[in-house]
């Protein structure tokens, strides 16, 4: 009987800034077939195509080749193939610099990079079609920082099947890193939708590092004891599409449904319409299995035909933003915080009104210790120390300049235990906002390089595919009988994170028989009220009873997103531990010796 072929993928790198040792572990302990460094990020492709733009030889993330050159003999002598799209805007530059350390090294590998994403060449010919906003419907910017498009996983797959070692590439989609492999493994075409959703789970499930072994879980407690030495994620996936994701033994953190579920909810929107270049996934019914321990098997993911556009990150100034913060402590913190904020804002305003300057675009004033990130749902509470966040917006950098010039003048002229001004005067920066819209794929030239040969990919095929109906919310049995009020963490784990403007939030019942209460009273109207204080647009919400799951997406809601907001949280991370505490009727009887939430509350200290 012949064995089962297992592919194993180990993801190092959940951003450009994360720690360099995630490659040292797995190719140390991890005994991987494949190795990812995911390093992009929307806004980051603005900032390498500036570095570009200062050295030809610039434009690509240095970490990915920090983390993987001091490995190079083990890597050969294991024969682990590098993946990785740290080559952001110069994927070139990023080849070669690895080819001068493979020499350095004495060692060789076949290196092949793939183009095509950065669609700066073709500005004019998108200024004239005018593609509109694909989510806000905003009209096109007049220019752009960047713009690349979000490809797939063929072209990574094909450089495979060429005969690399070596995939380097611009702007994919995180996950096309995990599928590109996959589908030269096990030879799945372009049409096996359900497994090319199911590969893009893999994918979708390490590309955050160790977000996914037990970083940012919920239940924290469980975990700190690991955090010097988190493990990065390992996949072992099958021919079917199922997988099972794990750690390198002996390493930190845990993988459990729990913390597995938790990043699969991260930032997917509608979870049966995920869209992405080679598929649109359907990860609503889709079951977590704990195999064993730090084991836990995924499958059932389902997939249907992608559309015939590319998604295409634009980025482009839009003015300028300062931000800054300091320190107040004690007596009526919050109060005294707030308003020396406000009175520097005031007092700048008229110097900037006195020399001609329009009045500030946007202010954001935010007291941290004192809750006004949680809007109406903040305690009455007396804070003795807080952080004062001041944000600003303007058309002129210098406008913002004479706030920067003022804004040590509190110290001296306000109240009294203001200190903390870590970083001196604040400079203001440019506000890069992000543009994105659909670009027919057979006007993307996806190219693949490799020695001096350079071929061009046919365009992907696409089509409109119908969506499938949506789940039903389960029925509650809990009906009648005495009930008591625990907060929503009580009953479910939360994730949360950005989508541009708009907010993910996901919620995953600890236990199935928790699931029909969740779904009851955890609403969108319930959702919409308690952010009330950002939100711009609706609440949507998705049923996952694959994993007993909700997720939900908020419109609008993160002042603008990235760097284009002067929030404290732009890009929602707090927003589920905050939604947690959120209170939630339950039958008296669960408390009861031996219910299901007998001694909770120790639990989850």
């Amino acid at each position: 009987m012949t064995e089962e072929k297992i592919v194993r993928i180990g993801g190092a790198a959940a951003a450009w800034g994360d720690t360099i040792l995630g490659a040292r572990q797995l190719v140390e302990k991890g005994n991987v077939d494949y190795l990812v460094g995911d390093y992009l990020a929307e806004v980051t492709m603005a900032l390498l195509a500036r570095a570009k733009a200062r050295a030809p030889d610039g434009g690509y993330i240095p970490d990915w080749l920090a983390s993987v050159k001091p490995l190079l003999p083990e890597i050969k002598r294991q024969g682990i193939k590098l993946i990785t799209n740290s080559g952001g805007m110069n994927p070139l530059a990023c080849r070669d610099a690895f080819l001068a350390a493979a020499t350095e090294a004495g060692l060789e590998f076949d290196v092949a990079v793939v183009t095509g994403d950065d669609l700066t060449p073709f500005a004019q010919d998108i200024q004239d079609a005018q593609p509109a906003e694909m989510f806000s419907g905003a009209p096109l910017p007049k220019a752009f920082a960047s713009m690349n498009a979000y490809l797939g996983a063929g072209a990574i797959a094909e450089a495979l099947a060429k005969g690399a070692d070596v995939v380097i590439t611009g702007r994919v989609v995180d996950s096309a890193m995990v599928l590109g492999p996959l589908m030269h493994e096990f030879g799945w075409k372009a049409d096996d939708y359900d497994r090319l959703s199911a590969g893009s789970l893999a994918g979708h499930v390490i590309e955050c590092g160790a977000q996914a072994t037990g970083g940012l879980f919920t239940d924290w407690q469980d975990v700190a004891d690991g955090w010097s030495d988190m493990g990065f994620p390992i996949v072992e996936c099958a021919k079917d599409g199922s997988f099972v994701v794990t750690k390198a033994a002996g390493t930190g953190g845990k993988v459990t449904t729990g913390t597995v579920a938790e990043q699969i909810v991260y930032e997917i929107g509608d979870p049966q319409s995920y869209h992405l270049p080679d598929v649109v996934c359907d990860f609503s019914e889709v079951t977590l299995e704990q195999a064993a321990e730090d084991r836990v098997r995924v499958s059932n993911a389902k997939g249907r035909a992608p559309g015939p556009d590319y998604k295409v990150c634009g980025t482009y100034v839009d003015g300028f933003r300062i931000v800054t913060t300091y320190m107040v402590a004690g007596w009526q913190a919050g109060r005294k915080g707030r308003r020396t904020a406000e009175a520097l804002v005031e007092r700048t305003g008229r110097l900037m009104a006195a020399k001609g300057f329009a009045p500030y675009r946007e202010v954001s004033i935010e007291v941290i210790g004192a809750e006004d990130t949680y809007g109406a749902n903040a305690r009455a509470f007396e804070a003795r120390e807080v952080i004062v966040k001041i944000g600003l917006k303007h058309e002129d950098m210098k406008a913002l300049e004479i706030f920067a010039r003022e804004f040590a003048h509190p110290g001296v002229a306000m109240a009294q235990g203001l200190t903390g001004v870590l970083h001196g005067r604040p400079k203001p920066t440019p506000v890069l906002r992000v543009h994105s819209f659909l670009w027919p794929k057979d006007k993307v030239p996806v190219t693949i390089h490799r020695g001096e040969e350079a071929t061009r990919l046919p365009a992907m095929p696409g089509q409109t595919a119908v969506a499938p109906a949506a789940h039903p919310a389960p029925q509650s049995e809990a009906k009648g009988g005495p009930t008591a009020t625990v907060p929503l963490r009580a009953l479910a784990w939360g994730r949360s994170g950005d989508k541009g403007n708009h907010a993910n939030i996901g919620v995953i019942a600890r236990r199935p028989e928790f699931f029909s209460v969740i779904a009851e009273q955890v609403t969108e109207e319930r959702m919409a009220q308690f952010f009330a204080h950002y939100l711009e647009g609706p609440v949507h919400r998705y049923v996952m009873p694959g994993f007993h799951a909700l997720n939900f997406l908020l419109e609008n809601v993160l002042g603008g997103g990235g760097t284009a907001s002067l929030r404290y949280d732009p890009q929602a991370k707090t927003y589920a531990q905050m939604f947690l505490d959120l209170p939630v009727e339950v039958p008296s009887a669960w408390f009861d010796k031996g219910g299901v939430l007998a001694g909770w509350d120790d639990a989850l200290e």
